[in-house]
């Protein structure tokens, strides 16, 4: 048990070191960040951002095993989902804006080995 619990521990450790390597990318690349780590109830956004006009919504993932597919075959359309109702909720309170879904895939914790994948699926 004591294994599971520390394995977990390093696992969230390395996907926040993502999310932060994913923020500092972003932000290097001209957008700013808003928010991170939004949840609700059913979903969660690793990342909000603006780019220009367009709201971005982020999801980060980090796979450094190609075993199941890697980092872009995580992103299942059941996690787009939650993406998405949660993406509706922060619109709702903070107002309809002009948006898109972006992915950040990494397979190590290293800045150049960052694939940053715009629009990556839709709401509708």
């Amino acid at each position: 048990m004591d294994r599971i619990l520390r394995r977990d521990a390093i696992t969230r450790k390395r996907g926040a070191a993502a999310e932060d390597l994913a923020a500092l990318y972003l932000a290097r690349n001209g957008l700013t960040v808003l928010e991170e780590n939004f949840r609700v109830r059913g979903g969660e956004i690793d990342l909000i951002c603006r780019d220009g006009d367009s709201l971005v919504f982020v999801e980060v993932r980090l796979r450094s095993s190609t075993h199941y597919g890697g980092a872009a075959a995580s992103i299942t359309s059941t996690k787009q989902r939650r993406i998405i109702q949660a993406a509706r909720h922060w619109l709702a309170k903070h107002g309809e804006q002009i948006c898109r879904f972006d992915c950040i895939l990494l397979d190590a914790l290293d800045e150049s080995r960052i694939e940053w994948i715009k629009n990556a699926f839709a709401a509708d």
